[in-house]
């Protein structure tokens, strides 16, 4: 028990060191078959060592070409009433501009070695970055569980009497669970190339269907207040990349590229594939009314009836793409486990040397049963979480991004390694929960989900998500001044 407990202990200050040599053999065969060793301690400058960069866009390409962005932009026109015309320039919008702050973020891993909630504690603290922890850890399962759900439906469409839509789950969750379980290098490997049958599955699947798209249903222009609430899911869909960007960067080799070209690989990677995507929702959502066998499909599998319909003239070739088609959401599922996993490694010290195998375990037991049930409710579900996942995401990232630019002037080697887990010598944490705090006077009032309409956003429409940024970023600026004085540190 002694030497159990004495394997376990992570020392203050502690960084990754690769003994292979000392390990036995299996567990080298493992480590060159590609499964990653490191969990969520720092990586040392000589060992960040990788030059494929592209794979910087690969990873995040891969993991929203798939259904997951089609029945976000189906609730534009299917759920809100709005045109595809208004529906699409919202899109574009609020992605181009939600999609900065991740893209910023993601610079950090490459250059301080550090997991994006490591990074937090530089702002957090040790203790209270538990909250942001938490809530990115429900957010990555919320995520998962609605590709699930997607791929799921998808695979019952096939067959109902066959195949039900909790059995396309469990099937989806098992072969992203094997993925993800491998680590850094198999979740870069899979997202380099699963992108290819991805597209052309999407491409084949609109050139069957494609011409019911243009039966778009009569809507009115739309109003401030739709814009704005459609807009906060859009936000809430991309600026929550925030929580986990730096953890697909950290093994990248900094000083051989520059950092407006790692921005460009990430941002391109998170828009590229999600405006085409929403938009092609935003139409499939607005011709299901007027399309009798799509709407009597969605309504028995959701978005996979749709598709297995738009698929129907292909006969059993569209069947086979119908199966890619669902399979392609495993990359999204897979990047989110792997995060998931490496925020629970950072609950508790000794977590940081239990293997991720048990935690990506424990979050697939969770994470099935959970997606059984949203599919049950499932525009609700995915109403209720886009429109609030975005608001503590604005939090996190305003923090972050402040940080980084006004008290440590971009300057990435003031994230010490050696106090990465020593809560005394880290920031308490004070002034980021509290700028958090006082920005839920503007968000909760100007929040506008399906359960809660505040005081503001009955009028505006909801600007939580906006609220949530910038008055978390004006706030935070003197409370961590404050808290530089008082402390006597960084």
């Amino acid at each position: 028990m002694k030497n159990l407990l004495s394997s376990l202990r992570v020392k203050e200050g502690e960084v990754y060191e690769a003994n292979y040599d000392r390990k036995p053999r299996w567990y080298r065969r493992l480590v060159d078959a590609g499964v990653e060793e490191n969990g969520i301690m720092p990586i040392p400058l000589e060992q960040r060592i990788s030059t494929r960069y592209s794979n910087l866009f690969t990873v995040f390409f891969t993991c929203l070409l798939c259904l997951l962005p089609i029945p976000t932009g189906m609730l534009a026109t299917l759920g809100m009433g709005l045109s595809l015309r208004d529906a699409s320039l919202i899109i574009l919008f609020f992605a181009l501009l939600t999609s900065i702050p991740p893209a910023f973020m993601g610079i950090g891993g490459m250059e301080t070695g550090l997991r994006q909630l490591i990074q937090a504690r530089y702002s957090f603290g040790l203790y209270f970055v538990m909250v942001p922890l938490l809530l990115n850890a429900a957010t990555l399962t919320g995520f998962s569980l609605l590709s699930a759900v997607v791929g799921g439906q998808t695979l019952s469409s096939l067959n109902t009497d066959k195949v039900n839509v909790d059995v396309g789950i469990v099937i989806i969750c098992l072969v992203a669970f094997a993925v993800s379980l491998l680590g850094f290098n198999a979740l870069h490997l899979w997202e380099r190339w699963a992108w290819i049958p991805n597209l052309i599955s999407i491409v084949i699947a609109v050139g069957c269907g494609g011409s019911h798209l243009h039966l778009q249903g009569e809507a009115r222009p739309a109003t401030p207040s739709q814009v704005l609430t459609f807009g906060c899911l859009i936000a809430g869909y991309c600026i929550t990349f925030g929580g986990t960007v730096s953890d697909y960067s950290i093994y990248h080799k900094p000083h051989r590229v520059s950092r407006i070209r790692v921005f460009l690989y990430i941002y391109s990677g998170l828009l590229f594939p999600s405006v085409p995507l929403l938009i092609l929702g935003a139409a499939i959502g607005g011709a299901v009314p007027n399309v009798p066998s799509w709407e009597q499909a969605y309504h028995a599998t959701g978005v996979g009836g749709v598709m297995s319909e738009m698929l129907a003239p292909a006969g059993g070739f569209g069947r086979f793409v119908l199966v890619v088609l669902a399979l392609s959401v495993i990359g999204n599922i897979a990047i989110s486990m792997y995060s998931v996993a490496l925020n629970l490694q950072m609950l508790l010290p000794f977590f940081a040397k239990v293997h991720r195998f048990l935690f990506i375990l424990a979050t697939m037991a969770i994470m099935i049963p959970m997606a059984i049930r949203a599919a049950e409710a499932w525009e609700e579900s995915l109403t209720n979480f886009l429109a609030v996942i975005g608001y503590w995401a604005g939090c996190f990232d305003a923090v972050l991004i402040v940080e980084l630019l006004v008290f440590r002037r971009m300057d990435y080697s003031t994230y010490d390694h050696g106090i990465w887990n020593v809560g005394e010598k880290l920031p308490s944490g004070l002034a980021a929960i509290g700028a958090s705090l006082v920005s839920l006077a503007l968000v909760v009032p100007g929040m506008a989900a399906p359960w809660y309409t505040g005081l503001i956003a009955k009028t505006t429409g909801d600007i939580g998500f906006e609220m949530a940024f910038v008055v978390t970023a004006i706030s935070y600026m003197p409370f961590r001044w404050l808290e530089i004085r008082w402390r006597g540190h960084l």
